[in-house]
């Protein structure tokens, strides 16, 4: 029990820390007072709920349309919600759907087909990023999206956000190789980078994987075309709902503010913090969020209180829901 209470307390110290720094460093009692709170704002902060429950319909879609409807709606928002608390207690560059596959095989999905399903969200989820990113400098210019905060950490957020797309585009390609082209090939190259004596100790899980590569593969290229576009549908309306979400706090809080600049400048954010080395992100989304989209308000101050309740939506209902529902979950297991 005190291990689980130090996954869900660790991220909380960290992220309201960097809360508690950053409102004692640029918090200002004159730009609280700016902000009109009006049933405007209770508007904003509702369709704000409302678009991160999309997020979770989308998700619980997929796993629904991935296993050929075998889970229940019941079934798929509960590995929907046992995936995103892990997503909150570990590195984002972990993330929860590596575990995916234990909890569907909590609710009858077996690890083989499990392993399946999560290669398959995997890639979804990076051709999604693959494909959008470009899309919106056709819309919104490189200046709005990259000129926030001019010098040294304007230019740094910026070839930070290039390194890390070209790292997805990389892994994309690999995924897409590994599962409709060459699954072989890709786990061999593995196998054999794993055979130097530096990396020798990974050799068994390199192994592991070829086999379930050539399985994962051999199963995903029969898939018909209907079966991946319900998939691509679920994803693309998991992600633009989350996206949303700080629409709507801005709409709410900040009606002046350009929603298309705000709705682009997620993509960057969210593709960040996809390298955070903090559990969920936590602390690195709360400063990035303020430098972000600090210049589109005027005053960073109003920036952290969005920040706030664009945190609380987005990840620590999520500390919450776990902390209810993981006991029970390892309870069940263990019966």
């Amino acid at each position: 029990m005190k291990s689980r209470t130090g996954l869900i307390i660790v991220p909380v110290i960290i992220g309201l820390g960097v809360v508690v720094w950053l409102f004692a460093r640029e918090f200002s009692i004159e730009a609280w007072r700016s902000i009109h709170w009006s049933l405007r704002t209770a508007g904003g902060i509702v369709l704000a709920w409302i678009a991160m429950g999309g997020r979770e319909y989308g998700l619980a879609w997929r796993f629904r349309a991935l296993t050929d409807r075998q889970l229940s709606w019941k079934q798929a928002f509960k590995v929907t919600m046992l995936c995103e608390f892990t997503s909150a207690v570990t590195p984002t560059t972990a993330g929860g759907s590596a575990l995916s596959m234990v909890f569907m095989k909590r609710e009858g999905i077996d690890y083989g087909r499990g392993t399946t399903l999560m290669m398959s969200t995997l890639f979804l989820d990076e051709l999604f990023y693959v494909i959008a990113c470009p899309l919106l400098f056709l819309f919104i210019s490189g200046h709005e999206i990259f000129g926030f905060a001019p010098g040294t950490v304007g230019a740094g957020i910026r070839t930070a956000f290039w390194i890390v797309y070209g790292g997805i585009c990389l892994i994309t390609v690999l995924l897409y190789t590994g599962i409709f082209i060459s699954p072989g090939a890709v786990g061999g190259i593995l196998q054999w980078f794993t055979s130097f004596r530096w990396f020798r100790k990974w050799r068994p899980k390199a192994i592991e994987l070829r086999r379930t590569m050539v399985d994962t593969g051999h199963d995903l290229r029969s898939r018909p075309l209907s079966w991946w576009l319900e998939a691509l549908g679920a994803t693309v309306t998991t992600w633009v709902s989350r996206y949303l979400v700080v629409n709507a706090l801005f709409w709410g809080i900040v009606a002046a503010a350009p929603q298309a600049v705000i709705f682009a400048r997620q993509f960057i954010v969210w593709t960040l913090l996809t390298v955070s080395p903090t559990p969920g992100g936590s602390g690195v989304s709360e400063w990035l969020f303020t430098t972000y989209y600090g210049d589109l308000i005027g005053d960073v101050s109003v920036a952290l209180v969005i920040a706030v309740f664009w945190r609380i939506i987005t990840y620590y209902i999520y500390l919450a829901i776990g902390a209810i529902m993981v006991p029970a979950w390892i309870k069940n297991r263990k019966k």
